[in-house]
């Protein structure tokens, strides 16, 4: 046996196991994910909570992991988590014993609680709603990943449904109308006035705080003097706060910046945020911006107010701006003509410009205070101040869904009225609306920012295209309706002998060297004479019919008379040929109104008319004269 001090290896190492060992988590499951403005939330899962704890676990395990591998932002990861609470509160009620229930063992049998859990779930949202059909593809994709690990087991018949039909339809979203003309004018008028006011607001507050001093060497009452305090940082909110006296020792100046009736448990707060609204935007004022420069440019709101300063960049005729459409993984970029006027100071103008270098500029100098009082470089140029709790000075990106100043907010502050629902969205199709008109339905010009797929699914059901697409219809079939009425003037032969009559040129539209030209048969097209050949409805005015005789049993200047009838009914002949050798869609489309028009005609002439027009072509062998156009076209 060695003695003490010769051992000469340490002391033996723990077997090494085979692979890597799976994490055990226990407790809650937490994931710190970004919304749209970039701003970190901690998102939880706790398993504890549900009585199938176990289960709960793993399908959150395989949440956490996904959402750091898909880097997912705020509301998709909530939504996720909002699948998983419900399944499991689901399988708590309807699984018995909910507490051995695992997807690593076959009982208690997962697929049936998945199976009717996704068929239960259309119950519970409305009809089409894309709801039922989300939440049941967000567990499939958990319990496909937890399948496809190799160290964790998944058994029963789960992995059938996996590769299966999912089981529910996707349903369809209510696609938004656009604002009418109207609206969108009234919506552009409120919103220029508003910056107008906002930009006369700050202007003024600015000028005030850079004639105050230090309210502790001037004042602590002195409108002037707090103004100067927020604006050089020197005092911050919740000290001025505490410096202020009671409000009845308040002067009449500062007692201006109250709403008329503020409570006085609430003077200080409501004051500190009046004299914060005199230097700085507020949520409520960036709504005029939105709209400003979502009419002006035609893009997303998410597009517009992401913006910061590095995404402009100004030229000495235009404006050059990036936009970042995240949901397409799109960067477009886009230029903007500059307004010459832009240098030139303009105090009241007389309506809204809708100029993205002037707006764009506007907003850049409003939001560089608060910028550089963040620290945040480059500029965003929706930023907004705001009082947190009467005693924090807070700065944050602009958010559309704010409580109390969101957009619906905005319109009944400016007593604009608006349709249902009240969606800044609808601004956006507005401008895809008279962007159609203006490029005459070319897709391609028109969805220049997206697929035309998406413009398909998402803009082209609009009231305004389904109009002009309604009157562009009603207007082709009036103009085929038009011409099937004003089609040939059928002359019987009393009509033929009384031309010579004084009111037969009017009647006709004819003058007295044209009647006698049609009676010698110089108008004659063949199957039918013509009042002017070179005014056809078919060629341009001057040119010499280019149809004839093909469309003459279609056009208002053809005139019917007696002797035309053996070269109408060899002309008949000819279509009933063509018909049988024809496609019946294609014959329809180009030969189906002159037949009609024909057997109209000559279903005027009497039998014994037409008995006599057969033997004249017998006797005479009369045969079609056609252009080679008509030979080329069918016989080749």
């Amino acid at each position: 046996m060695p003695r003490r001090g010769e051992y000469r290896s340490d002391f033996p190492l723990a077997q090494t196991r085979q692979g890597k060992e799976e994490p055990k988590r226990i407790g809650l499951r937490e994931v710190l994910v970004a919304d749209g403005r970039g701003e970190k939330s901690l998102v939880t899962v706790d398993p504890s909570v549900f009585k199938c704890a176990t289960l709960a676990g793993e399908l959150a395990d395989e949440w956490v992991e996904l959402i750091a591998a898909m880097d997912y932002r705020l509301g998709h990861t909530r939504y996720m988590r909002n699948t998983i609470r419900d399944f499991c509160e689901f399988v708590d009620t309807t699984v018995p014993r909910p507490r051995t229930a695992t997807l690593a063992h076959a009982e208690p049998d997962l697929h049936l609680a998945v199976t009717e859990w996704v068929k239960g779930l259309p119950t519970s949202y409305k009809a089409g709603s894309r709801a039922p059909a989300t939440h049941a593809g967000q567990l499939r994709q958990l319990i496909k990943r937890r399948i496809e690990h190799p160290d964790r087991p998944v058994v029963g018949h789960l992995n059938g449904w996996v590769k299966g039909a999912l089981g529910i339809r996707r349903g369809q979203a209510e696609e938004l109308d656009e604002f009418t003309r109207a609206e969108k004018l009234a919506l552009i008028k409120a919103a220029w006035a508003d910056l107008v006011a906002v930009d006369a607001r700050i202007k003024k507050g600015w000028a005030l705080a850079e004639s105050g001093v230090d309210p502790e060497v001037g004042g602590w009452l002195e409108p002037a003097n707090l103004l100067w305090a927020i604006a050089h940082d020197v005092w911050s909110v919740w000290e001025i706060s505490r410096r202020l006296p009671r409000l009845s020792e308040w002067p009449a100046s500062l007692v201006a910046f109250l709403p008329d009736n503020a409570p006085v448990g609430m003077a200080r707060q409501m004051l500190l945020r009046a004299l914060v609204r005199q230097l700085f935007l507020h949520n409520m004022d960036l709504h005029c911006f939105r709209i400003l420069l979502m009419a002006a440019t035609g893009r997303a709101s998410e597009e517009v107010s992401g913006l910061d300063e590095d995404d402009i960049e100004f030229g000495p005729k235009s404006v050059m701006i990036d936009f970042t459409k995240n949901r397409a993984d799109a960067e477009p970029r886009r230029s903007y003509g500059i307004d010459a006027g832009l240098s030139q100071a303009i105090l009241h103008p007389s309506r809204p410009r809708l100029d993205p270098a002037d707006l764009v500029r506007r907003l850049l100098d409003l939001s560089r205070p608060l910028a550089k009082r963040q620290g945040l470089d480059p500029v965003p140029l929706f930023l907004r101040a705001s009082v947190l709790n009467g005693s924090v000075l807070q700065i944050k990106p602009f958010l559309g869904a704010l409580q109390n100043a969101k957009f619906t907010s905005w319109l009944d502050l400016h007593q604009v009225a608006v349709g249902e629902p009240r969606d800044i969205r609808r601004l956006r199709k507005s401008g895809k609306v008279e962007k159609a008109i203006a490029f005459k339905g070319r897709v391609s010009d028109i969805a220049d920012d997206h697929s035309v797929e998406t413009f398909h699914g998402h803009y082209a059901h609009g009231t305004t295209l389904r109009v002009l697409a309604g009157s562009v219809i009603t207007a082709a079939q009036q103009r085929w309706f038009t011409q099937a009425l004003e089609g040939p003037l059928v002359l019987t032969e009393e009509a033929v002998n009384s031309l010579d009559e004084p009111e037969a040129p009017g009647a006709l539209g004819l003058s007295a060297q044209e009647i006698d030209d049609l009676r010698s048969g110089q108008l004659d097209m063949g199957v039918s004479g013509c009042k002017n050949p070179r005014q056809s409805p078919f060629g341009k005015p001057g040119q010499l019919c280019p149809v004839a005789p093909l469309r003459c049993f279609e056009c208002r200047n053809a005139l019917i008379l007696p002797s035309n009838l053996p070269q109408m009914l060899l002309f008949a002949d000819w279509l009933e040929q063509l018909r049988a050798r024809l496609a019946p869609r294609h014959f329809d489309a180009h030969w189906k109104q002159s037949r009609i028009n024909l057997r109209a005609a000559l279903d005027a002439r009497s039998d014994a008319e037409i008995e006599q027009a057969r033997q004249q072509i017998a006797d005479d062998e009369l045969a079609l004269q056609l252009p080679l156009s008509a030979h080329v076209e069918f016989d080749s």
